[in-house]
């Protein structure tokens, strides 16, 4: 464990004592839910359960009214930023699991294999490991983040920082937790297991402890499975949250969360065979490795990924009155975790190896142990008046934290080739040559402490036009021991962040807006570990810039009803100052890129009986000031030019439903030299519905339907995850 230098009381008092002053009372309370720490108000109409304590927003079916994008409940129609969310009811319906399955269904966004032990995405040609909230709060930590707690799931796309803090800059990923629902017993239990023989339970329960408090717990257990040869492991989590109402202008809300996660590390398969001096190329891309779907490039008991994260949150609200109201959330977290993995850097045709040709490919591998202790509080105090006829929604706030990192790597040794790659015949399973991990090849902790301060208006100008104006102050201060090479580094930025949006609205239900925002990643990059001293110094400051990012866009949003949404937007994202992955040693160079695209969705209920989520994103991703071949831009990496999700579910009796899904993307690239070519692919998806009684329902959800061969991710050009063939999971749920 890192070594804390400050006290986890300073935080809590800086982020919350104002907040439980203000709440101190005799009295206890409370309304319900879904809790989040958007700001939303309790006395939002249409929610559809009035016990909420901590209400997070409106919602209705697969349709979600409001979010955290604007921290001030406001309705998503006068929103000027596309924001996709996945509500409860769309994760049970389609039996989600994580995040990789949720951007399936999220127009201009897509993931990435996160080399087989984390969630890593792409939204807007913007790939991240670390633009993850849970409640509104920073989640960065890699890792693989489990549903089985979640109300819903926000996908805000742009630059986020005025809201979000730094990085963000083609958009961020939000996770709503549940939280107590006052005066009601209530619970369920489900367990699911599919054709590879993985399975899950997970439990809800509800329980009321006082007149006006409650308590609510989660948990979840599961076994991992699927065709890879040996993957296996399992994941255990539970999550206890009390929530009262102090008084009636003030409530709390204290949870805890434990992750133990234990699995297999798949980095997937290399590109295609090639033969020696044959390389995959701009002009003659290579495409995956295809006859090896089930096979997992790596050792049994020896690819492995392991977490264990405790995670505390607090959070309080008052109202001073029905037009001022305060929240403040704070979060602890402490994360432990290992990743250890072999994988294939190369596969290449006839290799002579003492006697006729055969196919062989190239191992390699590393042991890496990862800290971290985060440390977040952050306060928002929200107005909503008039001053001279012209209607405001200001919005003041601040976030204060503490991130501790220690991460080190040891590099493998193969005995046979005293080297850390090693070329063996390609056999299905492959062989296991001896190897060690004797050399450590980096030794880094890191002291991160950022302090902002934010500012945003809403002003409603008459009945028909809305201007959102804000500007966000982030100070983000990093030292860096690089113990391993005995060099400190450090680095401060003060940066800027601004947002603005005009939005009009010719009826209630229409809104037509236009916005920039605008986004910074710090040179430390996603994870605080990749400072650059200055040459010739021990003691240095890094000379380099972050990262920047601008967002321009134009859209529109139509509640056709209460119960169905329609929203397009086109938009032009530039990033500067970008450090590009050259090859498989860590080369870099200094670029740029251009995301210009379009997106559209229609979310909710065509009738009664039918739900839609249907989807549609253009990315035209190019890097700028870098190479070109042939005269030509290259494309950035992971970016489909064509995206196409549809998900229906019809209600043909109150007893029996069934759905149909339909996901396609176009070819991407692997990596940014565009030598090696993802292709595109199809799949179909189906399920099928049936409640016994008003207690227990009956799911099967099958994926892949036809039995398509294709490559869902990536991570570079020889680590390509292989789809799942044809497999069914079948889902029971217990309510009470």
């Amino acid at each position: 464990m890192i070594s804390s230098r400050f006290s986890v009381q300073k935080i809590l008092t800086l982020g919350s004592a104002m907040g439980l002053a203000l709440a101190a009372s005799p009295a206890y309370a409370a309304e319900v839910a879904a809790g989040d720490i958007s700001g939303d108000t309790a006395d939002e109409a249409g929610y559809e359960d009035q016990n909420e304590i901590i209400v997070t927003g409106e919602k209705d079916g697969y349709v979600a009214i409001s979010s955290a994008g604007l921290k001030t409940g406001t309705p998503l129609i006068d929103t000027p930023q596309t924001v996709s969310v996945l509500t409860r009811e769309q994760l049970d319906d389609q039996a989600l699991q994580d995040i990789g399955d949720i951007l399936r269904y999220t127009p201009g966004a897509s993931i990435g294999q996160g080399e087989g032990n984390r969630d890593q995405i792409t939204i807007r040609g913007q790939n991240t490991t670390a633009d993850f909230f849970v409640d509104g709060i920073r989640d960065d930590v890699q890792y693989f983040r489990p549903l089985y707690n979640i109300e819903r799931v926000e996908i805000h796309k742009g630059p986020n920082a005025m809201i979000f803090g730094r990085g963000g800059g083609g958009g961020i990923i939000n996770r709503v937790t549940k939280s107590p629902v006052a005066g009601e017993m209530f619970g369920s239990t489900t367990a699911s297991v599919d054709s590879f023989g993985a399975f899950f339970i997970s439990g809800d329960v509800n329980a009321v402890i006082a007149d006006n408090a409650a308590f609510r717990i989660n948990g979840l257990y599961e076994e991992f499975n699927n065709h890879r040869d040996f993957f296996d492991g399992r994941r255990f989590a539970v999550n206890p949250t009390v929530g009262a109402e102090l008084s009636d202008q003030s409530r709390i809300l204290l949870s805890y969360e434990y992750v133990d996660d234990d699995r297999s590390v798949d980095r997937g398969n290399p590109a295609e065979l090639r033969a020696v001096g044959d390389a995959c190329s701009f002009a003659n891309p290579c495409g995956p490795l295809r006859g090896f779907r089930d096979t997992l490039f790596g050792f049994d008991g020896v690819n492995q990924t392991t977490l264990q994260a405790h995670i505390v949150k607090l959070r309080v609200e008052h109202d001073f009155s029905d037009s001022l109201q305060f929240n403040a959330t704070t979060l602890y977290g402490d994360y432990d975790k290992l990743y250890r993995n072999v994988y294939p850097v190369d596969a290449i045709l006839g290799v002579p190896a003492g006697g006729p040709l055969v196919d062989s490919v190239t191992l390699d591998g590393y042991n890496d142990t990862t800290d971290r202790e985060n440390f977040i509080t952050q306060g928002n105090l929200v107005w909503t008046g008039d001053t001279g006829g012209i209607g405001h929604t200001l919005l003041l706030g601040y976030e204060i934290g503490q991130q501790q990192s220690a991460n080190a790597r040891q590099d493998i040794l193969f005995a046979a080739s005293n080297d850390d790659q090693i070329t063996i015949p390609l056999t299905d399973p492959i062989s296991q040559p001896a190897f060690s991990f004797p050399a450590s090849t980096r030794n880094r902790v890191s002291d991160l402490k950022f302090f902002s301060l934010y500012v945003q208006d809403q002003i409603r100008i008459g009945e028909h036009f809305e201007i959102v104006g804000g500007v966000r102050f982030d100070s983000f201060d990093i030292d860096v021991n690089d113990i391993q090479n005995n060099v400190l580094l450090n680095r401060t930025d003060d940066k800027f962040s601004p947002r603005a949006g005009l939005i009009y609205k010719p009826q209630e239900n229409i809104s037509i807006y236009t916005s920039y925002s605008k986004s910074f990643l710090p040179r430390s990059g996603d994870q605080f570990l990749t400072l650059t001293p200055t040459v010739g110094t021990t003691l240095g400051t890094v000379d380099l810039e972050p990262e920047a990012f601008e967002n321009y866009e134009i859209g529109a949003k139509w509640d056709i009803t209460p119960a169905l949404s329609l929203t397009a937007a086109l938009f032009r994202l530039d990033r500067d100052n970008q450090a590009i992955l050259l090859d498989n040693q860590g080369n870099t160079t200094l670029s740029g890129s251009r995301t210009e695209g379009a997106e559209l969705q229609l979310v909710g209920k065509l009738t009664d009986r039918l739900q839609i989520n249907a989807g549609y994103s253009y990315l035209d991703g190019q890097q700028r000031n870098a190479a070109t071949v042939a005269g030509q831009d290259l494309r950035l990496f992971q970016v489909p030019e064509h995206m196409i999700s549809l998900w229906t579910k019809y209600d043909f009796t109150d007893q029996f439903a069934a759905g149909l899904g339909v996901t396609h993307q176009s070819s991407q690239f692997a990596r940014n030299d565009n030598s090696v070519r993802i292709p595109s692919y199809t799949r179909v998806d189906a399920a099928f519905y049936y409640d016994v009684n008003e207690k227990v329902q009956v799911q099967l959800n099958v994926e892949n339907l036809l039995d398509e061969t294709y490559f869902p991710s990536v991570h570079n050009n020889d680590n390509i995850t292989t789809g799942e063939p044809l497999n069914a999971r079948l889902t029971i749920k217990f309510g009470f």
